[in-house]
Parts: structure tokens; C-alpha cells; sequence
């Protein structure tokens, strides 16, 4: 009898087994994949086979159970790529992607990656996992594009990599418009986003939940365990515009921008490290607008950014704000808090503009003080010493400081008995993360303190546990360094492979035009002769550098059309020692008519110019990270720099950094640099020139508006230590005084004048 049980059990447990197999179904191209979707049932794993996708656009669609879902997955990941004019959509319940590769193209649609079908087929429970979404940019800056869209509820996107949008809009965004929106709880995990390159200009964010209409709206959405690696898109890496979001247990690592709590109330944001370096401004930590929200246990480090971009940036609000402005900030708590080598880590009353009344409506007027704030048990640590750790832009009266730490004398405007001086000695466990060699007590017990109960790195806080900052200790080895490894897929490297650096010497035109071909990216090409003629220009689109290889300067005499250079997506051109001359018919740069999808770059070190139309001429949706021009003579030319072409006013702009040093211009008759932004939008706070230790003589002569260097709406302007002599133009250039623009030691005769205007008026953009 016990013999037939047990063989009635192993038979039983077969038939089950044999019931639970997966069901696999593996397709070849869109139609099978289309059929099998349309034929699944839960369980079914559909497997797309190895090789390229192109030109799809897939509909995944079912209804699985969360035991069994429908799962679409690569044959092997990294081997599936989708490329071309492709996306994907997802409308069901407890759907799951696994593993695809998007490169080599972009959305022929507004997302690459979107949680509905459309307003009838939703996604809720599902789930995109282990994909990797690289430069699937569009081939135009200006046209817009998610490339995740999260609509409907507790949907999850974990453990992808997803990195180079350079193209307008949000790289994810969440959707509250509807109430099967709202209440959301979708959760972005342990994801790996890796460099977004600066957008020059607004909607470039990595992560947007909600918009201004629909701020009010709860979405508890959850960003946690994400790594943020060089998002420099614009101001904002995230922009959360809606209630009870979570951002927790990140890692910022020297991306330029912040987190901003841009709309919407009560979010917590706990755990985060930000990570900055000594060589920018532009990284910055948390900017505070709005009701509610909770910061505790953050780790900053090296945060160098003010105002909008400062590790702590407590704004200002406008009295009975609209909905898509700034509303006060009231009832929020900053504690537990590390400020390490940050610079005047505290900004209070950031945005504060009551004195632009002038240029200004009402409604754009921030002059509503943050209250009922508390700053309490944080610490600040600056191993060279910050005198001025709080930097108020207005009355700070509604700020209650408790048991704060620092370790120098504060010197600042605000002084408070909650911001003390103690010594400190700090345990410097990685290359940026330090611990206090023992506890700081006591600590400020505030209502609801006791909510607060682990450190960063989730060591419990208890009474006789406790400590100043955002780590009590003891620190795991472990903990001690984030590793990239952990963030993303598994199967993903996100550093490529590196070509051998060559040298090559061209001797003759047809050689350089040959050689400058076949090149790899980072390359050097020298020149050994003193002439070359060349007849059609020269195509730059990697990173090139061309110099002379003797001690006189290789001379490039052009006869080619239109330009001399052309640059094209992700170029990157570096010229030394050379002489550029043309005929008068072309210019020396010039960037293409469109699609200029990636950004450029172009450096020139003792160069001379001579006899061009403009030297660089740009076209709209074109954007360079960085040009310099250094030690370079300019003469006998039409126009000198051209960076005027996002005339929209929509706060973009065509460089992020021009540099003009030590260099000389004679006889440019009509405009010598047109710098331009325009729009009023406080968040843009870009465009960035240096005109420094210049000489320019003779020039402007046709300037239509008689102005010599135009920079409207730029920024950030140095124009100092340049001489300008015999220039017949009525202004030298108008600088902008209330960004803090001043001429300083320049010599000028008979060239005009240095205008400053305090409050510039630019056209709204909302």
C-alpha cells in the first residue's frame, strides 16, 4: 500500500511539474512576434531571436496573473537590439520586457517606451527589466520625445542602463492625468542612467513625475537604489511635480543639476549621496519649493553650486502662486544631514527677484519667505575651512536652526545659537566619503523625530545610538564606496572599448583629406608642409586634433564652398599652430542645416584666421559643449562668432561655454560675437562666456545695431582685461547687472562704450 502512495505522489508531482513548464515560444521577426502576442496566455514566455530588429513598432498586450506573467523576452541579452525607426508599448496587467537593446535609432513616435497602448490599454503591474535604451536619440535636438513613459499603476522600471538623450524633453516621465493614474506607487530601481550631455537649454531632465497641472495629484511614485552618472541635462536631474514621491538611497555622481521638488508636497528624500569635484559649479544637491517634504540622512560631497545649484537650495515662493510657478515653502524638515567640503552649503530664499519689479509682472514676483522650516542635527564639514556656510537672499525668519554642527567660525549674514562651532574629526573611509571618528550628542528631539530611525546606511538610530549627520557607524566595508556595477543590468558594460591612440602626418591636401577619413576618434593628424590648397572642406565627426609638425605654422588656404570645416554630430576639433585662410566666400565653421543630434566641440590654440565670411556660423537645434579660442589672431572677416540661432525664446541657446582668451581681432566689419538666449526662465541659469585679455581694434564698422559683442540673456559673462581701440560702434557690449555682470579692466578707445543694465526684459515662456 505504501509503495502505490508513493508512486501515486512522484506521478502527482510529475503532472504538476509538467503543468507549470513555461510555455516558449520563440519568433523570428515582427509578424510571428505580433501573432504570438496577440495569442499568449499567462505564462508564456515569448523570446525575440538574436539578431536586429529594425524599423518596429511593437503593441505588447495580455493579461497575465502575477504568478504567471507574459513575459517578452531577448533570446540573450545584448543580442536582441531593436534599431531604426522603433518603440515599444505595453497595455495589460502583470507584463513583463526582459532584456532588449535600443541603439542605432529613435522613436518614430513621441516615446521608445511606453506603459499604454493608448487611453484603452494600460499598463498596470508590469514591469521593464535588464533593457539598456543608448543614444536611441533623435536625429533632431528640437523635436521632443520621452523615452519612458509611465502611465496607469504599480508599474516598475528596474535594473536598465539608459544613457545619451540629447534631443528635447524629460528622459522619463510619469503621467497623473486621470484617476487610473493617480495613486500610482510605480516604482525606478536600481537603474544605471548613465551621461546625459548638457541639452543647452530647459527639458533636458532625466526623471519628470507629473507636471505643474497635475501637482496636486498623489502618485507616491518610488525612485530608489538609482545611480545618476553625469546627467548633465540641464538644472533639474529630477523633477518631482506631484505628492508623496519617494526618492531614497541614490547616488548623484557629478551630474549638474539637482534634485528639485519642483510641484507637489510631502515627498521624502532619504539616503541619497551627491557627489561633486573641485572643477565645477554646476553640480548641485536638493532645491526645495512647496509643502511637507522630509530630507534626512543625505551625504554631500564637494557640492561647489549656488544659488539654484547649491547643495541646500530652499527657495523662494510667489504669494497665491499659480500652479506652474513657485508656491511657498512651508512645514519642511532638513535633518540628519552631512555637508562635506560642500561651499556655503545653506541657500535660503533662493529666486528671491523683488527688485525686478520693473520687468515683471506680479505674478512673477518671489517674495513669500520659506516657514515653519526646521534645519536640525546636520552637519557641516569643510576640511579647509567655509567661514560662510548660510548664504540668504532675503529675511530668513521663518527658518528654526537646532543643533547644527559646524567646524569653523560662522561669519555669515545668519547667525543663529543652531548653528554651532565644534571641532570635529571626520574618518575618511573612500576618495569621498567621511565618517565622524565618534558620535555627535546630543541631538534636537523635533515632533516626529523619532520617525527618523536609521542612518544612511540603515544603521538603526536609537537613544543611545545617535549622532549629528547623516551617518551614525559603524560603516560596513561594503558601504564604503558605491560600486557600478550594482546599478543596472547584469549584462551591460557601460564604458566601451577604447581605440589606440595614432599619429599620422599628412603631406599633401589629398592626404589629409584621406587620412582625416580613416581616422579613429582621438587621433592626431600633423602637418609637415607649409601649404595646403584645399578644394572642398574638411568633414569633422570624431575627435580629431591637427596641428603642425615644424616650427613655422602649416598654412590651410580654402577654396571650397560654403566653409572650410564642417562639423558635424559629436565632432570634436582641436587646431595649434596653424594659419586658415579663405577667399572670402566661405566661412571657416559651420555646423550642419539639421540634424546636429549630438553636441560638437572646437578648440583653437595660436591660430590665425583671415579672410572668411563668419568664422563660425551655427544652425538652429546645433549645440556645442565647449568652444575656445585661445591665443588666436582673427582678421579680415564679415563676422566673427555666430551663435545666435535659437531665436524662439524658449531658453535655449547654441554653446554651453565659450571661451575668447588672449586673442586678437582687426577688421571684422560687422558683428564680432552674437552670444544669444532668450526667454525668461529663472531654472536656465546657462550660457557661459569668457571674452577675457583680448585686443580688438578696427572692427563693427557695419554692425546693424552697432553693438560689437552681443550676449542677451546669456548668463554668465567675464568681459575683462581686453583692449578695444578704434572700434566705430556705439556699444561694446550691454552686461546684465543683476546676474552679478560688471566690466572689469578694460581698456577702451574710441570704440564706444560698456553698458550695464540691471534688469534685463525678456519675453515670459510660461
Amino acid at each position: 500500500m505504501r509503495v502505490i502512495l508513493f508512486i501515486a505522489s512522484v506521478m502527482f508531482m510529475v503532472s504538476c511539474s509538467q503543468q507549470e513548464k513555461i510555455n516558449q515560444i520563440k519568433v523570428n521577426n515582427i509578424q510571428e512576434l505580433q501573432e504570438a502576442i496577440k495569442q499568449s496566455i499567462p505564462g508564456d514566455q515569448l523570446i525575440m531571436a538574436n539578431g536586429v530588429w529594425k524599423d518596429v513598432q511593437i503593441d505588447f498586450y495580455g493579461k497575465g496573473t502575477k504568478e504567471k506573467p507574459i513575459v517578452l523576452i531577448a533570446e540573450e541579452k545584448g543580442k536582441v537590439t531593436i534599431e531604426g525607426a522603433s518603440n515599444l508599448k505595453i497595455g495589460g496587467e502583470y507584463l513583463e520586457v526582459n532584456g532588449l537593446y535600443f541603439k542605432n535609432g529613435f522613436t518614430p513616435s513621441n516615446t521608445i517606451i511606453q506603459f499604454k497602448i493608448n487611453d484603452d490599454t494600460i499598463a498596470n503591474h508590469c514591469k521593464v527589466t535588464q533593457c539598456v535604451i543608448e543614444e536611441f536619440t533623435q536625429r533632431d535636438r528640437d523635436v521632443s520625445d520621452h523615452w519612458v513613459e509611465l502611465w496607469g499603476r504599480h508599474n516598475e522600471f528596474s535594473h536598465n542602463y539608459i544613457a545619451g538623450k540629447s534631443n528635447f524633453g524629460p528622459t522619463i516621465r510619469v503621467y497623473l492625468a486621470g484617476n487610473e493614474h493617480i495613486n500610482n506607487y510605480h516604482q525606478i530601481i536600481n537603474n544605471y542612467f548613465g551621461p546625459r550631455p548638457r541639452k543647452g537649454g530647459p527639458h533636458g531632465e532625466t526623471i519628470q513625475i507629473g507636471d505643474s497641472g497635475t501637482s496636486m495629484a498623489p502618485s507616491y511614485t518610488n525612485v530608489s537604489n538609482n545611480l545618476f552618472d553625469r546627467c548633465n541635462g540641464e538644472v533639474e536631474i529630477i523633477s518631482s511635480k506631484s505628492n508623496f514621491n519617494e526618492f531614497t538611497h541614490n547616488v548623484f555622481f557629478e551630474s549638474e543639476g539637482s534634485l528639485v521638488l519642483r510641484h507637489g508636497n510631502y515627498c521624502k528624500i532619504d539616503g541619497n549621496l551627491f557627489i561633486g569635484n573641485e572643477a565645477s559649479n554646476n553640480i548641485g544637491g536638493i532645491r526645495v519649493i512647496n509643502t511637507g517634504h522630509w530630507i534626512t540622512n543625505n551625504y554631500f560631497y564637494k557640492i561647489k553650486g549656488e544659488a539654484f545649484r547649491s547643495a541646500l537650495a530652499v527657495m523662494n515662493g510667489i504669494p497665491k502662486s499659480p500652479l506652474n510657478r513657485y508656491n511657498q515653502v512651508t512645514d519642511v524638515v532638513v535633518a540628519y544631514n552631512s555637508f562635506i567640503d560642500c561651499l556655503s552649503p545653506w541657500h535660503f530664499s533662493v529666486g528671491s527677484n523683488v527688485s525686478q519689479t520693473d520687468v515683471l509682472p506680479p505674478s512673477e514676483i518671489r517674495s513669500a519667505r520659506p516657514k515653519r522650516v526646521v534645519v536640525a542635527n546636520n552637519l557641516i564639514y569643510n576640511q579647509a575651512g567655509d567661514a560662510y556656510p548660510i548664504v540668504n537672499y532675503d529675511k530668513v525668519d521663518g527658518i528654526k536652526f537646532e543643533n547644527n554642527i559646524t567646524n569653523t567660525e560662522n561669519k555669515s549674514e545668519i547667525k543663529t545659537k543652531g548653528l554651532r562651532t565644534e571641532s570635529v574629526e571626520l574618518n575618511p573611509l573612500s576618495d569621498y566619503l567621511y565618517a565622524p571618528i565618534s558620535k555627535i550628542t546630543p541631538v534636537y528631539q523635533g515632533f516626529d523625530f523619532e520617525l527618523i530611525d536609521k542612518d544612511l546606511f540603515g544603521t538603526v538610530r536609537t537613544a543611545e545610538n545617535n549622532s549629528v549627520g547623516a551617518i551614525v557607524g559603524p560603516v560596513k566595508e561594503s558601504e564604503m564606496s558605491f560600486d557600478r556595477s550594482k546599478f543596472g543590468t547584469n549584462w551591460f558594460q557601460a564604458e566601451g572599448s577604447k581605440n589606440e591612440v595614432k599619429i599620422f602626418t599628412a603631406s599633401s591636401s589629398e592626404s589629409l583629406i584621406s587620412i582625416l577619413k580613416e581616422a579613429n576618434s582621438g587621433d592626431t593628424i600633423l602637418l609637415d608642409q607649409a601649404v595646403y590648397k584645399m578644394e572642398m572642406p574638411l568633414v569633422i565627426d570624431k575627435v580629431i586634433s591637427i596641428l603642425s609638425n615644424h616650427n613655422e605654422k602649416s598654412e590651410l588656404i580654402f577654396s571650397s564652398e560654403r566653409t572650410a570645416f564642417e562639423m558635424h554630430p559629436g565632432g570634436n576639433l582641436t587646431l595649434k599652430n596653424l594659419v586658415l585662410t579663405g577667399d572670402k566666400t566661405q566661412n571657416t565653421f559651420m555646423t550642419l542645416d539639421k540634424f546636429m543630434f549630438k553636441a560638437y566641440n572646437l578648440a583653437l590654440e595660436n591660430v590665425e584666421i583671415k579672410k572668411f565670411k563668419s568664422v563660425l556660423e551655427v544652425s538652429k537645434g546645433s549645440f556645442a559643449d565647449e568652444i575656445s579660442f585661445v591665443q588666436t589672431v582673427i582678421e579680415d572677416c564679415e563676422r566673427g562668432l555666430m551663435l545666435n540661432k535659437e531665436t524662439n525664446d524658449g531658453g535655449d541657446y547654441n554653446v554651453e561655454f565659450l571661451t575668447v582668451q588672449n586673442c586678437k581681432f582687426n577688421l571684422i566689419q560687422e558683428t564680432l560675437l552674437d552670444y544669444y538666449r532668450g526667454g525668461y526662465d529663472e531654472s536656465t541659469i546657462g550660457g557661459n562666456l569668457i571674452f577675457q585679455g583680448n585686443t580688438v581694434t578696427h572692427s563693427g564698422k557695419s554692425a546693424k545695431d552697432q553693438i560689437l559683442i552681443k550676449n542677451r540673456g546669456i548668463v554668465n559673462v567675464d568681459l575683462s582685461h581686453n583692449t578695444f581701440e578704434n572700434n566705430p560702434v556705439k556699444l561694446i557690449a550691454v552686461l546684465w547687472g543683476e546676474k552679478g555682470q560688471v566690466p572689469v579692466d578694460n581698456a577702451i578707445s574710441n570704440s564706444g562704450k560698456i553698458e550695464v543694465v540691471q534688469n534685463l526684459k525678456l519675453k515670459l515662456m510660461y
